[in-house]
């Protein structure tokens, strides 16, 4: 049960249902980041090469764990990477081996390492119609990835081309549509039936487009899906802070080395894992609802997955302190969300419920 008080939160210690994390020593330097405010998180299968296989899931998952500081009581949840190849049969390995909680669609080059996404949705139907017998959700990257479509409107058709056919032949399957970044998609989950459901970021949650352009290109705001109008981050909020169980809490933090943000072709994602929990308490308490934190970010999620609530708990408190403009990645650096600005909410420690 959360507590609060216009200074100081107390909730349920969350989880982060869509998380990357790499491997090796980047993993290292960023996953802890995670482990210290959140107690689960559905990891994301976007490695080169792809997590496919249960094998290489549990592989990973173990990767994950070794590269913990200390034993937090931090659960990584595996995914597998849908790929035009992904068999039934693999299905069911990972509904019976009890470590992979969901398959990805990344369309084919929607983002960081999704060359060897689904190219056309019609090849994996006989393996969604074993995902939705077994239950196991599908998580989509909601973005349609044709050259003759704006980028700004990728969502948005994405949503009418594929995902509403996709519903309409798989009405029992689960879905989350990932990061949703507009006005249209909040519509229209809010208009599925309860097994449709979203997350959203803090980063779409906090700053609207103009963030990647002012005085000059902003290359650590540059995120995918991009960053999108005002209006669409105001309903954002207001969905993510309605208490509708449909929405909840991901950050799609995604780390990437300094030097390869700031080139001459810059990779997408933003590093929100240092602050996430920090830059939601500010979006809720912007908008007066500090009350339906807990739920946003750690009930809604474990309910939709089935998962037990977790036992220990979180403490934020209302002061001002400024995050540092780069933090250690492997032997390179990286530049965390807000890098040298300051926040106003902080996570003081975990205790025990």
């Amino acid at each position: 049960m959360s507590t609060h008080t216009p200074n100081q939160i107390t909730l349920t210690k969350p989880d982060d249902m869509h998380l990357h994390v790499r491997n090796g020593e980047a993993l290292k330097s960023v996953i802890n980041h995670t482990a210290r405010q959140f107690a689960r998180a559905i990891i994301m299968p976007n490695l080169a090469p792809p997590i496919t296989q249960v094998q290489q899931a549990q592989a990973y998952q173990q990767e994950i764990l070794d590269a913990l500081d200390d034993d937090k009581g931090f659960t990584a949840l595996m995914t597998l990477y849908l790929t035009d190849n992904t068999s039934p049969r693999t299905i069911q390995q990972a509904k019976e081996s009890g470590t992979i909680h969901a398959l990805k669609l990344y369309p084919a080059g929607a983002t960081t390492n999704s060359d060897a996404g689904v190219s056309n949705i019609k090849n994996i139907y006989a393996t969604l119609e074993s995902m939705q017998e077994t239950g196991i959700p599908l998580l989509i990257h909601g973005e349609v990835t044709d050259p003759d479509i704006d980028i700004f409107d990728r969502e948005k058709i994405f949503i009418d081309r594929v995902l509403e056919p996709l519903i309409k032949d798989f009405p029992e399957l689960k879905i989350v549509l990932e990061h949703i970044t507009t006005r249209d998609a909040v519509s229209f989950i809010q208009e599925s039936p309860a097994h449709i459901v979203a997350t959203i970021t803090a980063h779409h949650l906090l700053i609207n487009r103009n963030a990647i352009f002012r005085g000059g290109i902003h290359p650590h705001h540059y995120c995918l899906p991009v960053l999108k109008r005002e209006s669409h981050r105001k309903a954002l909020v207001k969905a993510a802070t309605s208490g509708n169980p449909k929405f909840f809490l991901g950050t799609d933090s995604a780390p990437h080395a300094q030097h390869a943000k700031e080139s001459a072709c810059g990779c997408a994602g933003m590093y929100t894992a240092f602050n996430a929990m920090e830059l939601y308490s500010e979006v809720f308490d912007n908008a007066g609802a500090l009350d339906k934190l807990e739920d946003f970010a750690s009930t809604f999620g474990a309910t939709f997955y089935g998962l037990p609530k977790n036992q220990q708990q979180i403490r934020l408190s209302k002061q001002t302190w400024t995050v540092p403009e780069y933090l250690p990645y492997g032997s390179n650096m990286i530049v965390p969300f807000r890098a040298g600005q300051n926040c106003r909410w902080q996570l003081l420690h975990n205790h025990d419920s």
